[in-house]
């Protein structure tokens, strides 16, 4: 048996490939990072990790806090409106914001703005004064310098990504005097998936450091400051969410030498989450179609490939997945190849699987509830996209898949 007998159940039911999450694990991840974080501390969800709607609803309700929603698009502001987040509740980001997508963040009440550049504060501004009102932002800072290694630096190189840290004294003025704009904190986002929590550590305390400092050097009063993220799961391979035991301690800590009025709620500290609140939801079934020797290797073609699984694997850069074999049962080692007709359809190579595999088995990638369909190249080839069920255990909650809609057109219209 190579995969759960409930997902067993529903890949006969709805086909493969397909997605099963399970909102238990989203709960359950949610009140694991609010316990390991200091009080008060407040969790940003972000969007593009999943923003399937049924898996937001449950990082917004039930018991304990409720995350907020960081979004980069009027479909990710769709979605959290959808889901029940409020205006206040959003911070938008992102380098590309067209005059088209603020105008509509503003007019559905979006509270909280990241500002890439000069430009794009001038931008909100526009779109803010359009509306009579006045945007809150946050200056997303590109530091010159970083701290811990991580398996995304997003800061202390050319970037479209935030200000550059040196140019701020120059451009001070500009920054917080813009018309429709008013500036009310930092956001630092320098790194993701960190590799232990002594990394994550120590990039926090050098983003707190970092953000001190602008502040003392712009003679700003902070009344946000998001620290970024950079909370760790697996992704589409076997293991566990990763464990932070002195994470609230020692973030307290850090933040009572920089920002001792932030008990108090100046500034109030934000953090973001995407794959680590929704990663272990996730497992991605797949049927074999073939299973192929030759020079040495043994591929094992499946229904699902790059279209539908984080189309960044086909590149090498996620490699390899793994699935899920009892422990007990013999084994042998294969390259997991997906359906298309590119040698780039490449999901893991020496991937462990039955040794007696054979056309029809059913596999179980783990840990897929992030960077899946929506991280996927799902157009290519016109392969049918995955169908996604989200469960609360072994309950369905909701069924769907992601399809192409038809756009009336000028000329189609002049027909009817």
């Amino acid at each position: 048996m190579t995969v759960r007998p409930h997902h067993r159940d529903l890949a006969e039911r709805y086909g493969t490939p397909l997605y099963v999450y399970d909102r238990d694990r989203v709960r359950a991840a949610r009140r694991d990072l609010f316990g390991c974080l200091p009080e008060g501390v407040e969790v940003y969800y972000a969007f593009k990790a999943n923003p399937h709607p049924d898996l937001v609803r449950a990082l917004r309700t039930g018991d304990g806090p409720a995350c907020k929603a960081e979004i980069s698009s009027t479909g990710e502001l769709a979605t959290a409106l959808e889901a029940g987040y409020r205006g206040e509740d959003i911070l938008y980001t992102g380098p590309g914001k067209t005059p088209s997508e603020l105008d509509a963040a503003v007019r559905d009440g979006v509270d909280l703005f990241s500002a890439e550049s000069l430009s794009d504060l001038e931008h909100i501004g526009r779109a803010a004064l359009g509306h009579g009102t006045t945007a809150r932002c946050l200056l997303r800072i590109n530091s010159v310098t970083a701290s811990a290694a991580s398996g995304v630096r997003m800061t202390g190189k050319p970037t479209q990504f935030g200000i550059d840290s040196e140019t701020l004294p120059e451009i001070a003025a500009a920054l917080t005097s813009m018309p429709g704009t008013s500036v009310e904190g930092l956001h630092l986002f320098s790194q993701s998936n960190a590799r232990d929590e002594e990394s994550l550590l120590a990039e926090f305390r050098h983003t707190l450091q970092t953000a001190a400092r602008i502040q003392d050097e712009l003679g700003l009063r902070l009344r946000v400051l998001d620290i970024g993220g950079g909370f760790s799961v697996p992704y589409g391979r076997n293991g566990e969410r990763a464990a932070y035991p002195k994470l609230r301690g020692e973030l307290a800590a850090a933040l009572d030498v920089f920002f001792p009025g932030w008990r108090h709620g100046l500034p109030r500290i934000a953090v973001e989450s995407g794959r680590y609140l929704v990663g272990d939801s996730g497992h991605l079934v797949t049927a074999v179609s073939n299973v192929k020797s030759g020079r040495g290797h043994t591929f094992a073609v499946c229904d699902a490939g790059i279209n539908v699984f984080g189309g960044m694997s086909g590149l090498g850069r996620l490699l390899p997945v793994s699935v899920e074999v009892p422990v007990d049962e013999e084994s042998q080692q294969v390259t997991l190849a997906g359906p298309l007709c590119t040698p780039g359809d490449v999901l893991g190579r020496g991937v462990t699987v039955p040794a007696d595999l054979a056309p029809g088995d059913l596999l179980a990638v783990p840990n897929t509830g992030a960077y899946g369909p929506t991280a996927s190249l799902l157009m290519f080839l016109g392969r049918p996209s995955p169908v996604e069920v989200v469960t609360d255990g072994e309950e369905t909650v909701s069924v769907t898949r992601i399809e192409r809609t038809r756009v009336p057109y000028a000329a189609e219209r002049s027909h009817d």
